[in-house]
C-alpha cells in the first residue's frame, strides 16, 4: 500500500555543502590567487627591463622586496584573497531542508519557508535551484551548487515534481524597450534592472528587481547582459 504522506510524514531532508566541499573549494581558490600572484612577480620582473612601459615604477618597487619574502607575501596574499572568494560565495550559497509539507531555504540573514501546496515543477538552472509554483510563477531562485542527483532525489522522495530543466524554457522572450505586450510598469521595472545590471549597483537590486516582476506575474532569465521573459500561465504544462 503507498504511504500516506500526510498521516505519516517523514523526516525532512536537509542538504548544504559539506565540510570537505568547503575545503575543496578554499585550497583550490587559494592556490588559483596564489598561481596568480606568481604571475604578478614574472610580469612586473618583466615590466622592468623595458625602458618605458606603465606601472615601470610599482613594478621596480614591487621586485625589489627580498626573497623570499616577496614570493612568500604574494602566496600569502593569494590565499588571503581565495579565502575571501569563498567567504563571499557562501553568503549567497543555499541550503535546503525538504519536508512532506514544506521546502526550507536558508542562506545568511535569508530564510524562506514554501508550502507544500504552493510549490509546483522545482530544477536547476545554471547553478540555481529554482521553484516554480504550480502556475508557473518563479516563486524561489537561489544559488546553489549542491548535487543535482542528490536534490533530485530529496525532493522526488517527498513526492514533489522535480524536472531536468525549466519545463517553460520555450516561453521566454527577449525583452526590448517598450515591448507592446507588457504592461508600462513591466517594461519600467525591466528598463531599471537592465540599468542596474549594467552599472554598478549590486546584485541585490538586480534579484529585488527579479521579485517585484514575479509579483506582477512576469519571470526574467538572464543570459549574461540580456533580459528574457514571459508570463506567468494559468496552468502547469503537461508532465
Amino acid at each position: 500500500m503507498r504511504r500516506n504522506q500526510w498521516e505519516h510524514p517523514e523526516a525532512p531532508t536537509t542538504l548544504a555543502r559539506s565540510v570537505w566541499a568547503w575545503t575543496t573549494l578554499y585550497i583550490a581558490a587559494a592556490a588559483l590567487m596564489a598561481g596568480l600572484g606568481w604571475l604578478v612577480k614574472a610580469l612586473a620582473n618583466w615590466l622592468t627591463t623595458l625602458e618605458w612601459a606603465p606601472m615601470r615604477g610599482p613594478a621596480r618597487l614591487l621586485v625589489s622586496i627580498p626573497e623570499p619574502w616577496l614570493t612568500a607575501g604574494l602566496v600569502a596574499l593569494g590565499a588571503v584573497v581565495g579565502l575571501g572568494l569563498i567567504f563571499s560565495d557562501s553568503l549567497e550559497q543555499v541550503s535546503v531542508a525538504v519536508s512532506d509539507d514544506r521546502v526550507v531555504l536558508r542562506r545568511p540573514g535569508h530564510v524562506q519557508e514554501i508550502t507544500r501546496d504552493r510549490v509546483g515543477p522545482v530544477f536547476r538552472d545554471r547553478g540555481h535551484l529554482v521553484l516554480l509554483g504550480r502556475g508557473g510563477e518563479e516563486i524561489a531562485r537561489e544559488k546553489c551548487d549542491l548535487s543535482a542527483r542528490k536534490l533530485a532525489a530529496a525532493f522526488t522522495g517527498h513526492g514533489y515534481a522535480w524536472t531536468d530543466g525549466d519545463p517553460y524554457l520555450d516561453d521566454f522572450r527577449l525583452w526590448v524597450p517598450k515591448t507592446p505586450d507588457l504592461s508600462e510598469h513591466a517594461n519600467s521595472l525591466l528598463k531599471v534592472r537592465a540599468e542596474a545590471m549594467e552599472g554598478s549597483r549590486s546584485a541585490e537590486v538586480v534579484k529585488e528587481l527579479r521579485r517585484e516582476l514575479a509579483r506582477i506575474g512576469i519571470v526574467v532569465r538572464d543570459n549574461g547582459k540580456q533580459q528574457y521573459w514571459r508570463h506567468s500561465t494559468p496552468n502547469p504544462p503537461a508532465k
